[in-house]
Order: structure tokens, then C-alpha cells, then sequence
């Protein structure tokens, strides 16, 4: 017998990475379930920031991968290119700036 409490369950899906963790382009393209395409145009865009000179030596911080993941959703959930997923991720990574400076500020 299915309940109301049931109807309003929710799955949450995550992975916690340590800011150290190292992907390799190979890495994180299972990690994320992207193709080494899609990821190489992120990084061509400045989404993402390997260190390395070029994608076989590309290393990836652990931040990466969350990054990675929601650039990635945004462009197929949104049907953004890549220029307009940029564009969403500094908008957001500036709210989350002015949010820490509020929280910081007690205004928040």
C-alpha cells in the first residue's frame, strides 16, 4: 500500500571528493559519463582547469568533477552551448561568492 509520505520521497545523488583527489581526462570522463570530447570543450571554454600542457597530462582537482558534472547538466537540461554553460557557472559561482560574503557579514 503506497502512502502520501511516499509520494514525496526524494533520491539524492552524490559523491564527496576529497580536494586532493587527481583525475586523469580518462578519470574523469567515467566519473562524470562524458565523452573526452565533451570535456576537452569545457576545458577550451576555461570551465574546467586541468593542470598538465595537454590532455594526456591533463590532471584534474577533486572540485573538477562536481564542476564537470553540473556543466554538464546544465548544457543538456538547458540545451546550452558551451559559451552559455560558462556564462551559467560564473553567475553561479558569483552568487556563491556574495552569499559566503553575506554569511561572513551576518546578514545572512
Amino acid at each position: 500500500m503506497t502512502t502520501m509520505a511516499d509520494h514525496h520521497r526524494s533520491i539524492v545523488d552524490g559523491v564527496v571528493v576529497e580536494e586532493e583527489i587527481r583525475f586523469t581526462l580518462a578519470d574523469l570522463c567515467r566519473a562524470c559519463g562524458a565523452d573526452s570530447v565533451q570535456v576537452i570543450v569545457l576545458v577550451d571554454e576555461g570551465v574546467l582547469e586541468p593542470d598538465g600542457s595537454g590532455p594526456e597530462d591533463w590532471l584534474f582537482g577533486g572540485p573538477s568533477l562536481r564542476r564537470a558534472r553540473v556543466a554538464l547538466r546544465l548544457a543538456r537540461d538547458l540545451e546550452l552551448n558551451v559559451a552559455g554553460t560558462a556564462l551559467v557557472l560564473d553567475l553561479l559561482d558569483e552568487i556563491e561568492t556574495l552569499r559566503s560574503r553575506l554569511r561572513r557579514a551576518g546578514l545572512r
